[in-house]
């Protein structure tokens, strides 16, 4: 596939590290000479030089041919401009483009629908890390949690601790001690390193463990694992901008929600637009401001500033005031595993949250979902298998008889509202949804071959 990525930063630079393996023709688009220098010395991709939106540029990073742009550049004004000359100048099919502000999104029938701006797919970066620290608090104790088939079966990673019913035990344990809950686990990080799962496989105390289940299963498999911890009810979010403004407004109905912001008219906006969140004017790094608001019976302190080290800095304050869990949002790649596991967490990548979203959308096969794990070293999808045992390598064959590339393992099928765990006897049927999960992301390509129909096969 020949893909024009516009945009050099961090999320541009690392979806061209992720399709540039994958066997596709990249060219990325960017202002900063030095930037383009580094990328094109590390991967095997073409580079151009100038704005974005510039039609001899685009037509110099061959928009006349190519199938895909996605535009990831900073100006949200540059991303829609440049999916516009790739239409009317171009005709390229698929047109992908970040947008973050909020003004457009609010209007987004209108500003893309049919008459509008021709954007085909739209990435809201605040949006999705919104929806992503949400499902966090809402499962205790996990360290990812992800969506699948609109809900109905969900991947959790929680690190297994000490006491847990299954640490030390060999993973088909589980099933026996749970007869009435069927769940899979789909792969193992030990010390960094991947481990695919086998039924002998004991689990240690500090694995990181992904496993998948229907969505009202998801906290009993949890308790295996860890010791359950309560629900939370007391949230503080330090930082009033895109991110902190839009969590606050999605869960002030279910917990208590402080939000510490030190710009005053911000917080003037905040205290206008929020209807059951307390705001606080101040510094979240304010040790005495985060003890006169109780931040010892704190649930969950989230720092989401645009500064990387401020988040760093209050977030290691919170903790060390009392705050049972802490989450941080880290820009930076190169700070979110260094930070991790110690008085952070969880650290939050807003690129890996774009990334997965971006790749939904470029994958060949008709792939519906694309999460990004373990900060990129690894990858949950989703696809949808469709045809009949001639014309598919996984309709009508058992899970044991598709012949999966090394390091890929099917954790479940939903069929209609049905969650099946994807155990060697269970049969794919055409429509079914299967959700894999790949350790080795070289071998994508492979996977997506397996959910093309019609290919000749030997």
């Amino acid at each position: 596939m020949k893909i024009i990525i516009l945009g050099a930063g961090q999320v541009g630079g690392t979806l061209a590290e992720n399709l540039a393996s994958e066997d596709n023709d990249i060219t990325i688009v960017d202002t900063d000479t030095g930037r383009l220098r580094e990328l094109q010395d590390r991967l095997d991709i073409r580079t151009v030089e100038g704005k974005a939106s510039y039609p001899s540029v685009l037509d110099q990073a061959g928009a006349q041919d190519a199938d895909m742009l996605i535009a990831v550049t900073n100006s949200d004004e540059v991303n829609m401009i440049a999916c516009q000359i790739g239409q009317t100048l171009f005709n390229t099919p698929t047109k992908i483009a970040r947008v973050r502000e909020h003004d457009y999104l609010r209007k987004n029938q209108k500003i893309f629908g049919e008459k509008g701006i021709p954007i085909d797919v739209r990435i809201s970066p605040e949006l999705l890390v919104t929806k992503h620290i949400k499902r966090l608090i809402q499962h205790p104790g996990a360290l990812q949690v992800l969506d699948f088939a609109e809900g109905k079966a969900q991947l959790v990673a929680v690190k297994a601790y000490y006491g847990g019913p299954l640490v030390g035990r060999e993973i088909s344990y589980l099933r026996a001690h749970m007869p009435n809950v069927d769940t899979r686990v789909a792969a193992i990080f030990r010390r960094g390193s991947p481990i695919i799962p086998e039924g002998n496989t004991v689990i240690e105390a500090d694995d990181e463990v992904f496993f998948i289940a229907a969505r009202k299963d998801i906290r009993a498999v949890m308790s295996e694992l860890r010791r359950l911890d309560n629900p939370y009810k007391r949230i503080i979010i330090a930082g009033g901008g895109n991110i902190g403004a839009r969590l606050a407004e999605s869960i002030e109905d279910e917990f208590q929600v402080k939000i510490i912001e030190r710009g005053i008219q911000r917080c003037n906006w905040l205290a206008r637009h929020l209807d059951n969140t307390i705001v606080l004017q101040g510094s979240a790094s304010d040790r005495e401001l985060l003890i006169e608001e109780n931040i010892e019976d704190t649930d969950v302190f989230c720092a989401l500033t645009n500064d990387d080290e401020a988040n760093i800095m209050a977030s290691m304050l919170a903790k060390r005031q009392g705050a049972r869990t802490v989450m941080t949002l880290i820009n930076n790649p190169a700070y979110v595993d260094l930070v991790q596991g110690g008085a952070i967490d969880i650290a939050i990548s807003p690129q890996q949250t774009t990334i997965g979203a971006l790749l939904t959308h470029v994958r060949r096969g008709d792939v519906v979902a694309v999460h990004s794990l373990r900060r990129g070293a690894a990858e949950a999808l989703e696809a949808v298998a469709h045809g009949d045992k001639s014309s598919s390598k996984v309709v009508g064959r058992s899970i044991e008889e598709i012949n999966l590339p090394p390091g890929t393992t099917i954790g479940a099928i939903v069929r209609n509202d049905e969650v099946l765990i994807a155990h060697d006897d269970v049969v794919v049927e055409s429509g079914d949804h299967v959700i894999l999960f790949l350790v080795d992301k070289r071998r994508i390509t492979e996977v997506e071959r397996l959910f093309q129909v019609g290919l000749t096969f030997f």
